[in-house]
């Protein structure tokens, strides 16, 4: 009857494990995500800054032209993409904590299933 306990509990075990990988997947793809979003904040903050600074003409790409714009409208642009970037970086963040707590879970759930089978808890 022991062997007909361990079959589901090791069936159990390889379904958290593998649960455990698409985690850590999921994990790397959203710290990937959070650092392209951070690079870009700074991107739009050093690009404001320019812009603060700025005299005369002002110029940005549009669609792989440059054209001429007023400052105004820079500067309103570069406020609109970088509160649209705050968002998704809040999001990303909270993402990554709520898989990063379901890991820890996970995690815990294995260990202690692992000592359960070896005997030590």
């Amino acid at each position: 009857m022991a062997a007909g306990e361990t079959q589901p509990q090791e069936s159990e075990l390889e379904k958290m494990l593998k649960e455990y990988q698409v985690l850590q997947e999921q994990l790397r793809s959203i710290a990937m995500q959070l650092e392209q979003l951070q690079g870009q904040k700074m991107d739009m903050d050093r690009a404001k800054e320019e812009l603060d600074k700025a005299e005369g003409k002002i110029y940005i790409s549009v669609g792989g032209v440059i054209v001429e714009t007023a400052k105004e409208k820079a500067i309103a642009d570069i406020k609109d993409r970088s509160e649209l970037n705050d968002v998704r970086l809040q999001n990303a963040n909270r993402s990554y904590t709520d898989l990063r707590n379901k890991e820890k879970t996970l995690n815990d759930k294995i260990t202690e299933m692992y000592r359960k089978a070896q005997g030590l808890s």
